[in-house]
């Protein structure tokens, strides 16, 4: 069984930035692509970013190229995601998601992921 606990979320203003991390328990082999997805008010949940854990090889959706960094500490069991150069359309929750095969990691489609926590707001006000 795998936990995830999110935190670092808040409210910033346009151009600001705020770093999520995600406390990860259980067996690694249970989580070998873990990612970062958001859902903003009456839309379906995307995938922001996800990363290999044995490699950290990362993918990125276009919306956020550039601006996010998706990264882990494999000491620490914590995923992170840095959020750089935010927008108002960046306003969403935030889950940190986890599954235990490699396949379709690149991919970021939450029906692929079988592990999520609770969230985390961010709001990017203009």
């Amino acid at each position: 069984q795998v936990q995830l606990v999110e935190s670092g979320g808040g409210s910033v203003q346009a151009g600001g930035s705020l770093r999520l991390a995600c406390a990860a328990s259980g067996y690694t082999f249970s989580r070998r692509c873990m990612g970062w997805f958001r859902q903003a008010p009456g839309k379906e949940r995307e995938g922001v970013a996800s990363i290999d854990i044995e490699n950290s090889s990362t993918n990125y959706a276009d919306s956020v190229k550039g601006r996010f960094t998706i990264s882990q500490d494999n000491a620490k069991n914590t995923l992170y995601l840095e959020m750089n150069s935010l927008k108002p359309e960046d306003t969403a929750m935030y889950y940190c998601a986890a599954k235990p095969y490699i396949a379709y990691c690149a991919l970021m489609r939450a029906q692929h992921f079988n592990y999520w926590g609770q969230g985390t707001q961010v709001t990017v006000s203009s």
